[in-house]
């Protein structure tokens, strides 16, 4: 059951990080930018499921908190 859970969250979090890193580029904010590459690649690494989900949840809420 975590296999499935973590395979789901990764890619909830990636579509969110690919949506940040389409939104950063065409508005040329780096913030969203960042983010969106750290979300798309960071499930690669992490293997415990509140793990990512803990971090997601970080690094999805940093772009409505910090603007550059």
């Amino acid at each position: 059951m975590a296999d499935e859970a973590l395979l789901l969250w990764g890619v909830v979090f990636s579509s969110l990080g690919l949506g940040y890193f389409i939104y950063g580029k065409k508005q040329g904010a780096p913030v969203p930018l960042v983010c969106g590459l750290v979300l798309m690649v960071y499930p690669y690494f992490i293997s415990s499921t509140l793990a990512l989900v803990a971090l997601g949840m970080v690094l999805a809420a940093i772009p409505y908190f910090i603007r550059l």
